[in-house]
């Protein structure tokens, strides 16, 4: 969710119509309790978690209809979108998913200008010529349906391709596989996902999900993973690992048992998945044997790995809450057999590595702002710092694979456009191949971008990161906004878009406080915002909140937050416990009523990061981060566009209604509380780019408005 800030092209003239814009009425409370230890909570609006009731599905068109008139009614919503599409229209092509063969063969998707999705394409090498290799616009025809491609897979070879698409947002996968020529197969999997392709190159592993409805709780528990091979039905598949294999391995039902086969040690190699960034990882004596071993546990702090043809790497905080990463022998790959090649720094968090034919490349972060990479090459025991070729603020790393000396570095900043280096550690020097026409932003010469550390509740200081005009008047009068995520030990390093830029034209003071729950700052960092230490994610937010605001960069009537998913907590929590400090505020399809967040299907895997009701302690930590339960009758709270996704598989669309709903009987102010259900979509993105930049304009529109902007005005008036 911290990767909102994604482009689209094309949006129908709003229209404007002429009657007053009649606000629903708030929705009957009914009382339930329910009781946990010594806690009895009322829930008056638990009814609203079914969602195949008449009346609550009614509730929320009808306020989606209402939300929508308003939205479509602020004067400068229109031109806030022309502004983010001319900006976006720039770009000759958008490219993202790349995925380079052993032969390299480019596949990745783009959109051009005029597109609402984007395709798939390929390419034979970097300058090759380009050809569409599936159109998803061109599958399953269907009336109100819109197919996203979600992932490519080749296989070792590269003569077969796993491509998998999704309706609406459901984000439930419908596998296709072709050949490298582009013929599809015959087949189709359903609810398949996490491939992983056979040295052979004619079969798979994949999981499959339990079941389509993602209000089903039992969709991801005791999840299967099969052995498919091509040119064959679904129906023939075989499980290779299912239920009765969890207890034999200490795998829990709600971890996804994904499979992976090695080429490096010819071996397959089994990972209990989870929102745990901890590994848990077996591997088999034999390929086909499934005689697992156990290689790490969850004890072992691992998060990342990656092999070559004689050393598997990790990459792990264990002792070193900066990460360190080590190395064992192919042949005897236990976590207990590794050594150290780098050592934790104290200064910098390693976030990312990769292995070439001539060594391993690392990236860092500093103060949660600063990349830098480095470059160790095998048989040395010192690392070289690379040069990169301007300041960045992230640094991603890509190859083609460890046989290979190519690599390719990707840098960004808040206003640096990402670009794309091929790095050449013989002349050291990095060759610029940007996937499409570079693109320019004079407008980025009007703005600045620094950063902060402001002390927070309980005295630690948190990054900040403050982009604004030249030029700006500390007169507490500007119109400012607040995003963060702070949840999984994700890290909100710097990054371009035109949609931010497009919020700061208009004056605007963008603000990323790196708060505590994300990895900024190493494993430290994340778990001082996790759990029971949840509360210093929004306690964060509020401080710097109050900083902006004893700074004079603007002020309680003209400062907003927002924030998606698991960001809910901070956006919700932030606004019940201070609403004082701002003037509107939106969650979007976010975690609102943590306390019932394990009676939805994508719960009871989220209970490593915010923790469990069945734990008396862990259920203190979930009612103290429940947005739902911390709103109190007859408070006057900002002004809110609450946002949730019926296709939803991550934030069932019941908990930002069952929030709005209490936010619309509990709020004393005039301000609005609008709800908007998106029915044609799910968790953000995963649709048509229109729709993903109507909500953001939709957002920065409703924030100028109610910070008072002259060019955003309602241009009708609301019949209570």
């Amino acid at each position: 969710m911290n990767r909102l800030f994604y482009a689209v092209l094309f949006l129908m003239s709003f229209a404007v119509t002429a009657q007053e814009l009649v606000k629903p009425e708030p929705l009957p409370q009914k009382i339930v309790t329910n009781t946990y230890y010594d806690v009895t909570l009322d829930d008056p609006y638990q009814y609203l978690e079914n969602l195949d009731d008449a009346t609550v599905l009614a509730w929320m068109k009808d306020n989606a209809s209402y939300a929508t008139s308003i939205l479509d009614n602020i004067s400068g919503k229109q031109a806030m979108f022309n502004k983010i599409k001319e900006l976006i229209e720039r770009q000759a092509a958008s490219i993202s998913s790349l995925r380079i063969t052993d032969d390299g063969t480019y596949y990745y998707l783009k959109r051009v200008p005029g597109e609402e999705i984007s395709k798939m394409y390929k390419r034979n090498g970097y300058k090759g010529d380009e050809t569409l290799f599936f159109d998803p616009t061109q599958y399953n025809k269907e009336e109100g349906v819109t197919y996203t491609i979600s992932s490519i897979t080749p296989n070792i070879k590269g003569d077969k391709i796993a491509v998998s698409v999704a309706a609406n947002g459901s984000e439930n996968p419908e596998l296709l596989i072709f050949k490298s020529s582009g013929e599809q197969y015959d087949e189709i999997l359903q609810l398949a996902d996490g491939v992983s392709w056979h040295a052979s190159g004619d079969s798979f592993f994949y999981i499959k999900l339990n079941s389509a409805d993602i209000k089903d709780v039992n969709r991801q528990i005791y999840t299967s993973n099969y052995v498919h091979k091509v040119g064959t039905d679904q129906s023939m598949d075989k499980a290779y690992f299912s239920k009765e294999n969890y207890k034999p391995l200490n795998i829990f039902e709600s971890e996804f048992p994904y499979i992976m086969y090695s080429k490096r040690a010819n071996k397959n190699i089994l990972f209990a998945g989870s929102v745990d960034k901890n590994s848990k990882m077996y591997i088999e004596d034999e390929v086909g044997s499934q005689d697992w071993k156990p290689v790490i546990s969850r004890e072992n702090k691992v998060t990342a790995m990656d092999l070559n043809a004689s050393d598997v790497y990790y990459l792990t905080y264990n002792d070193a809450p900066n990460y360190k990463i080590l190395k064992a022998p192919i042949e005897n790959p236990k976590y207990s057999n590794a050594e150290v090649v780098v050592s934790e720094s104290r200064t910098e968090t390693i976030s990312d590595f990769v292995l070439t034919k001539d060594g391993l490349y690392y990236a860092t972060v500093e103060n949660g702002v600063q990349a830098k990479v480095y470059f160790l090459a095998y048989g040395e025991v010192n690392s070289k710092k690379l040069e990169l070729p301007f300041t960045a603020g992230r640094a991603d790393l890509s190859v083609r694979d460890s046989d290979f000396s190519e690599i390719w570095i990707n840098i960004s900043g808040w206003t640096s456009p990402d670009k794309r280096y091929l790095y050449d550690p013989k002349g050291n020097t990095f060759n610029y191949q940007p996937l499409s026409t570079p693109v320019e932003y004079p407008e980025l010469e009007n703005l600045v971008a620094k950063e902060v550390m402001v002390k927070s509740h309980d005295g630690v200081m948190v990054p900040v990161s403050i982009i604004h005009n030249k030029g700006l008047k500390m007169n507490g009068g500007n119109p400012a906004v607040i995003y963060s995520y702070g949840s999984y030990g994700i890290s909100t390093e710097p990054f371009f878009s035109p949609i931010t830029l497009a919020y700061t034209m208009y004056n605007g003071v963008l603000v990323v406080p790196h708060v505590r729950g994300g990895g900024e700052l190493g494993d430290a960092w994340h778990k001082a915002g996790q759990k029971l230490n949840k509360p210093n994610t929004w306690k964060d937010g509020i401080a710097t909140a109050e900083y902006l605001i004893e700074q004079g960069y603007t002020n309680a009537d003209k400062l907003a937050i927002f924030g998606g998913s698991a960001g809910g907590i901070f956006v919700g929590r932030a606004i019940t416990e201070r609403p004082d400090l701002f003037a509107a505020a939106a969650p979007m399809v976010g975690a609102m009523n943590t306390v019932r967040m394990e009676e939805t299907p994508n719960g009871p895997v989220n209970a490593p990061e915010f923790g469990t009701v069945s734990d008396p302690e862990e259920f203190k930590g979930l009612l103290e981060m429940d947005s739902y339960h911390h709103l109190v009758p007859g408070t006057d709270y900002p002004a809110m566009l609450i946002t949730a996704g019926m296709n939803d598989p991550r934030v069932i669309a019941w908990q930002p209604s069952k929030f709005a709903a209490k936010m619309q009987h509990d709020n004393k102010g005039d301000s609005p509380i609008l709800f908007y259900t998106n029915f044609d979509g799910g968790h953000g993105g995963r649709t048509t780019l229109t729709q993903t930049i109507n909500d953001f304009s939709n957002i920065f529109s409703f924030f100028y408005w109610q910070a008072g902007h002259p060019d955003f005005v309602l241009n009708e008036k609301v019949k209570d």
